[in-house]
């Protein structure tokens, strides 16, 4: 079953320089940037810069309503979980280029919306390497679970997931713990994450840490993967998003 809906076990779960370019465009009024940053081999080969600006006509929202909104002293693009289409994941889907080996950071935050169930906990990250809305590699986080009693609860705060074929309840009842850790979260609050991809590893930093929260060594879909970045949330979640900056290239 797609939609996490717990977090425990026995639970449903800048401007041009050089060789790189910065633009910087608007998603709900919350600033995004996506540059272009090449390996020392590609600086000899003079090359197009990628680059794009992100804009509200330029997203795809699949299982999510967007608003543009200013949220704890940002602006933000709100999204809130459709539960219409349970099934399916949750993704507001941003206009860049293919995205390989790349670096992306955001300003997060999740939290259960009004209507959502008990089990909710405000599932809130982001996905990359989208291939048709389905096939995709994700990293995310429970907020509830960051300052939750039960100590479970709090090994379970980040999750590494891949679809279709690894989703969360897979991952963690064949290899328990090795895709999730704990790191401090609340609901509501915002949270930095900052993602590190190359070939088929993925480094999770949390609010500027220079060690990572998560390693993942083995990315499901391998090392040359390439496709879309999106915002991602699960089911009962009301999400924020701002700053989102993608850099695509060596990381």
């Amino acid at each position: 079953m797609r939609g996490d809906e717990s977090g425990v076990a026995s639970s449903q779960e800048p401007p041009r320089s050089g060789n790189a370019q910065t633009r910087r465009g608007v998603i709900g009024a919350a600033a995004l940037s996506i540059a272009s940053l090449r390996s020392p081999a590609a600086l000899a080969a003079p090359q197009d810069v990628v680059g794009t600006r992100l804009e509200t006509r330029a997203i795809r929202a699949i299982g999510v309503e967007t608003a543009r909104t200013d949220y704890q002293g940002r602006a933000a693009l709100r999204a809130t979980a459709l539960e219409s289409a349970p099934e399916l994941d949750r993704l507001v889907v941003l206009d860049t280029p293919d995205f390989g080996d790349g670096v992306i950071e955001a300003w997060i935050s999740g939290a259960p919306s009004a209507t959502a169930s008990a089990t909710a906990r405000g599932f809130v990250g982001v996905a990359f390497r989208v291939h048709d809305e389905a096939k995709l590699e994700a990293i995310y986080v429970r907020p509830t679970n960051g300052r939750a009693e039960d100590q479970l609860r709090r090994n379970h705060a980040v999750q590494y997931i891949s679809h279709p074929d690894h989703p969360w309840e897979r991952l963690r009842a064949e290899t328990p713990a090795k895709y999730e850790t704990y790191v401090d979260l609340e609901p509501g609050r915002w949270t930095h994450v900052r993602i590190v991809v190359a070939g088929a590893k993925a480094l999770l930093h949390v609010d500027g840490a220079v060690q990572p929260t998560l390693i993942v060594g083995d990315l499901k879909h391998g090392a040359n993967a390439k496709g879309a970045v999106a915002l991602w949330i699960g089911p009962g979640t009301l999400a924020h998003f701002s700053d989102v900056r993608v850099t695509l290239g060596a990381s």
